[in-house]
């Protein structure tokens, strides 16, 4: 009976994977394969940058940096297979050394590069809190190097974890899951707790490692609020400021599990455990409702235009106001069960 049970459970799951297969299928001649770079590639194309300052400096010219744009909209174009991604002829900003308003930064692009020359060059890694604790009077601020790291893996060209540089995981995953790291260290997923909070690049790289070895179908259960939605849909099609690395951190099969504003209605979540929404979340929410991958998500963009027309959000934790184990017992299993996603 158990067996029966848990067959039936999962059994629109295993209708999606099966379509979310033939997707892939159907997109294979349009993957970008994604080539790694060789170390001596990536000193080559310091060594260029290096170049380019000192021909400058030997034609007693002022040295400039080109930094592609990675904060505008202009610089971007949507693909559903890929998500957000950086356009070829993005604009650029340029630091220049002559300038009082951008000679620190130059500086500080120039240091960081050192950095990075030294440890891809000894075949050894950092961290960016240790890049920044090595100068903290150049840098300012830990923020400043968060940055100029991803500003330098977009300039070369090079996927930021190609540049031996490290960043502290803030995400956490939880399951039935173990996996091996090059070093031969085993990790057991079964011991820690599941993913919160907006995704950093090793959480994201790690979903799409999922979705890739294993094309099991991903979900996404978040808060019926601005900011979760915004978590998700950097999940799935990524973010402006990393659009240049989108084909290797960007999940676009990505489904919405819930809390979704219309099971507010249709569950009838008490009023007192709704959350009007503040200024600031409209703004969020109009911001998202005018992203370009909306277009091609009408399910989604019809649940942010209820929340819009709603006024209210709600935390996952609302779904207690109607059992305390609601969630686990009754919303999961009938969403998995059902094909309750969008």
């Amino acid at each position: 009976m158990m067996g029966s049970f848990i067959a039936e459970l999962y059994s629109e799951i295993d209708k999606l994977r099966a379509q979310l297969l033939h997707n892939v299928e159907l997109m294979s001649d349009r993957q970008w394969m994604i080539e790694e770079i060789s170390d001596r590639e990536i000193l080559t194309r310091i060594e260029n940058v290096i170049l380019g300052i000192v021909t400058s400096l030997s034609k007693d010219e002022a040295p400039v940096l080109a930094l592609p744009n990675r904060s505008s909209w202009a610089n971007i174009s949507f693909d559903s297979a890929v998500g957000l991604q950086m356009s070829s002829g993005s604009s650029v900003t340029t630091i220049r050394s002559d300038c009082s308003s951008s000679i620190t930064k130059f500086a500080q692009i120039l240091k960081i590069l050192a950095a990075i020359y030294r440890l891809v060059q000894s075949n050894s890694y950092s961290t960016k809190r240790d890049i920044y604790y090595n100068n903290p009077q150049l840098f300012v601020s830990q923020r400043t190097v968060d940055s100029i790291v991803d500003d330098i893996s977009c300039m070369l060209k090079v996927p930021r974890r190609s540049l031996h540089v490290l960043a502290s995981s803030k995400g956490l995953i939880s399951g039935d899951l173990s996996y091996l790291e090059e070093d031969g260290t085993r990790v057991d997923c079964r011991s820690s707790s599941a993913g919160k909070g907006m995704p950093d690049v090793n959480s994201r790289l790690m979903v799409r490692k999922l979705w890739d070895t294993l094309h099991i179908p991903i979900f996404a259960l978040v808060d019926a609020d601005p900011h979760g939605m915004e978590i998700m849909c950097v999940y799935k099609y990524g973010s402006v400021a990393m659009s240049f690395e989108a084909h290797s951190l960007t999940v676009p099969s990505v489904m919405w599990l819930g809390l979704l504003p219309s099971d507010l209605q249709r569950l009838r979540v008490p009023e007192d455990a709704l959350i009007p929404l503040t200024k600031r979340d409209q703004s969020k929410l109009n911001s998202l409702l005018e992203r370009p991958y909306l277009s091609s998500q009408s399910d989604w963009q019809k649940e942010m235009e209820l929340m819009q027309q709603s006024k209210v959000k709600a935390e996952i934790q609302s779904l207690d106001a109607i059992a305390p184990d609601f969630l686990t017992s009754i919303y999961l299993p009938n969403k998995l069960r059902y094909g309750g996603w969008v």
